[in-house]
């Protein structure tokens, strides 16, 4: 059957700050230039801001250049930053690293701790003002080529399909979307990224993408520990010297905390849970008593993109560009990536702009990369760039060391003629389970640490049952005869949300993908050791349903 079709000047695939940046701004530039364009942005979350999870210290630098007056317009920036402290942990104790140490560019003066998600809302709205039309619950499932080659826009997903493959009662086909050029701004890991990539062969000659998986709880405190605009970050316990990671405490407005940890997802131990970990900081000394008497309100977990500047892709491909975390800008130190995504969404809808008004159409937007790199955001990454691979190459502390130097010259107007590498990509690192150590996590006290599946409700994760599985298998052999086999099955414990587990069948064991508690963090696309299991859209509108994240 044919699909219905619709078209428009340019579609956007992700409303995240990405997206709504290159929205707002496309709209904007038409209004100025008297031309009229239509844009569309689809959205795979229930809601803008359902699939949204940051911290987040929000650096407000892009929000300055293309709504300057967010702050009389709104937006929910509500708490600046105050106070910022930077420890070291140890199993029992800890240690400040005096503010005067710190690189000026890790420092956060200006900022804002807020919830991205509730930034996205209302970026949603200053974007349907200006005319966007943004479709939630409706997953891009397919890009669509000319018979060039190039791309002319994307295709819903068919919904209503049955795990038998059957169609429901409830049987609609997705709908495709023309555009003359289509934004890609999934986020970290898209599976249209992926493809286009791969297609576009845009990976060629840079560094593999490195990652992160994420994870915040939102907890409403006792007033009496709280302290609006506080920001501390910590590294060290419970991760050792060989495995990245940092923790993040952010006391937003009302009483309200989020607490988050990262793991660097190139560890090398199988028996590693990073969930636990995360659960494992809350309990260090220094840690634990802003937590008590509170309530914990909700919980996420996402990858987050680590590889900065000698990972990011070529950019444009005929008929569009990659922007956002769907090229990856996230600067790692900082642990900041909102506005470099903002900017990037901001320099591609120029791009898109002029091409429009040149008469162009489904081609490259050259202009994008190049305005990107004399940017600011190639100036942020740039000072960083040796900061992840040092950690990678010599481990916690003298990773840190290095970096923090490398750091301090270039604030200091020094440029080191260096750039590091980052190596293999992460689901390379694991080592065989007999060359490890088993790792014994505590059992969960449900006041201060928790189970997955208590954690997943908080959530407000949900699928449609009655659909195939988006988690797949190229090979359904592999996770007994490769990945318990030789890890000890790792799938069971880097999944933040219990997706995977190992259970007994006639006496044999096999592997449960329980696809409807996944929060779309894609650490399993990542992290698997062979590549064996590939993430993809399920029905619109499913995963995650997260509130104030």
């Amino acid at each position: 059957m044919k699909r219905e079709a619709m078209s428009y000047d340019v579609v956007i695939v992700g409303a995240g700050p990405a997206g709504l940046a290159a929205a707002i701004l496309l709209k904007q530039l038409a209004v100025k230039s008297g031309q009229e364009l239509s844009v569309c942005i689809l959205e795979k979350g229930s809601e803008v801001g359902a699939h949204i999870l940051s911290g987040a210290v929000i650096d407000p630098v892009a929000l300055n250049e293309f709504i300057p007056d967010w702050q009389a317009k709104g937006a929910p920036l509500h708490a600046p930053v105050t106070e910022e402290h930077f420890l070291v942990l140890t199993e029992s104790s800890s240690w400040r690293v005096p503010n005067g140490l710190l690189p000026p560019l890790m420092r956060n003066h200006g900022c804002y701790v807020a919830s991205l998600g509730d930034l996205c809302r209302w970026l949603a709205r200053q974007a349907e003002e200006l005319g966007v039309e943004i479709y939630c619950g409706f997953a891009a499932a397919e890009i669509l080529y000319d018979a060039n080659g190039a791309v002319t826009g994307v295709a819903t997903g068919d919904m209503g399909i049955a795990k038998d493959g059957s169609h429901t009662a409830n049987y609609t086909q997705g709908m495709e979307l023309h555009a003359k050029y289509t934004l890609i701004a999934e986020g970290v890991r898209g599976s249209l990224a992926q493809e286009i990539e791969q297609r576009f062969k845009l990976r060629d000659d840079v560094e593999p993408q490195k990652y992160g998986i994420g994870f915040k709880e939102l907890w409403r405190i006792d007033p009496s520990r709280h302290q609006s605009g506080l920001v501390l970050h910590s590294q060290g316990w419970p991760l050792g010297s060989h495995t990245g990671g940092g923790s993040f405490l952010y006391h937003l407005a009302d009483n309200m905390v989020s607490v988050g940890f990262v793991v660097h997802l190139n560890y090398e131990n199988p028996h590693l849970s990073p969930y636990d970990e995360f659960q494992r900081f809350k309990t260090h000394p220094a840690i634990c008593g802003f937590f008590q008497g509170g309530q914990r309100l909700a919980y996420g977990a996402r990858a987050v993109n680590e590889g900065g500047l000698q990972s990011i892709p070529k950019l444009c491909f005929p008929g569009g560009a990659l922007i956002g975390c769907s090229a990856g800008f996230v600067n790692v130190p900082r642990i900041k990536g909102s506005h470099n995504a903002m900017k990037s969404g901001m320099l591609a809808a120029q791009a898109v702009v002029d091409a429009i008004m040149e008469g162009r159409a489904n081609d490259e937007l050259i202009a994008y990369p190049e305005a990107l790199s004399t940017s600011w955001v190639q100036k942020d990454l740039y000072k960083v760039r040796n900061v992840k691979p040092a950690l990678t190459k010599f481990g916690n502390v003298l990773g840190t060391l290095y970096g923090g130097l490398d750091m301090w010259l270039h604030c200091l107007g020094v440029n080191v003629p260096w750039t590091l590498k980052h190596g293999q990509p992460d689901h390379t690192s694991l080592k065989p389970a007999s060359e490890t150590n088993p790792i014994h996590y505590p059992k969960p006290d449900g006041v201060l640490t928790f189970d997955k599946l208590s954690s997943v409700y908080l959530s407000n994760t949900n699928h449609e049952e009655n659909q195939p599985c988006h988690l797949r298998l190229k090979d359904a052999s592999v996770p007994i005869a490769v990945n318990l086999a030789r890890f000890d099955a790792p799938e069971q414990r880097y999944c933040p949300a219990g997706v995977y587990e190992i259970v007994t069948e006639n006496s044999q064991p096999r592997l449960q993908i329980n696809a409807q508690n996944c929060v779309h963090c894609k650490a399993c696309d990542i992290k698997d050791p062979t590549q064996n299991i590939i993430w993809t859209v399920p029905e619109g509108g499913g995963g995650p349903n997260y509130q104030g994240m």
